[in-house]
């Protein structure tokens, strides 16, 4: 039997927020992004002047099942969210998103990447320490109306230090995210 094709990466478009938000509801019910603020992201996302990269996974089938955006502001980047369908969870999705945003903030020309994680979101975590992250402190009740604690993590991606530089975790590696 053949295994389906692996979903394919493209840029979010303004027609993708729909799918998007009912991903982001399963997946985040207490603490979910709007419509507005996914509208907001995008409109700094194309042209000359952009500063946000907004990607989605989709299947063959059409179907969103992932999702990730970055932020640029100077020289760091933040990974503003990354998403991936409970269908496609340990696939190595989640860590295809992260490669393709940290090439964005190398093609943004940031040399440090920012994010923040929930304490309690310990599977991310993992993925993020697999590129390099550290972690760099705590938001105190940063997740909200949970009261969620945020763990911060940062990644240095310096012309000869990794990820967005250049070299690519996932290649040729089983990544579980």
């Amino acid at each position: 039997m053949t295994q389906p094709a692996p979903p394919r990466l493209r840029e979010m478009r303004w027609w993708d927020i729909d799918p998007v938000l009912e991903l982001e509801r399963d997946l985040f019910p207490e603490d979910a992004w709007s419509r507005g603020m996914f509208w907001s992201e995008l409109a700094h996302a194309r042209g000359p002047e952009s500063t946000r990269c907004y990607l989605v996974a989709e299947s063959a089938d059409g179907r969103i099942v992932g999702y990730g955006g970055l932020a640029a502001a100077g020289d760091v980047a933040d990974v503003q969210t990354i998403a991936v369908a409970r269908d496609h969870q340990g696939t190595g999705l989640g860590a295809r998103l992260l490669a393709e945003l940290l090439r964005a903030a190398t093609a943004f020309e940031c040399p440090e990447v920012m994010l923040e994680c929930r304490v309690d979101n310990v599977r991310a975590q993992k993925l993020y320490e697999r590129f390099g992250f550290v972690p760099v402190g705590f938001r105190r009740g940063y997740y909200q109306p949970g009261n969620v604690d945020a763990l911060v993590m940062r990644l240095t991606t310096g012309s000869d230090s990794g990820t967005a530089a250049g070299s690519d975790p996932v290649q040729g590696t089983e990544i579980n995210d």
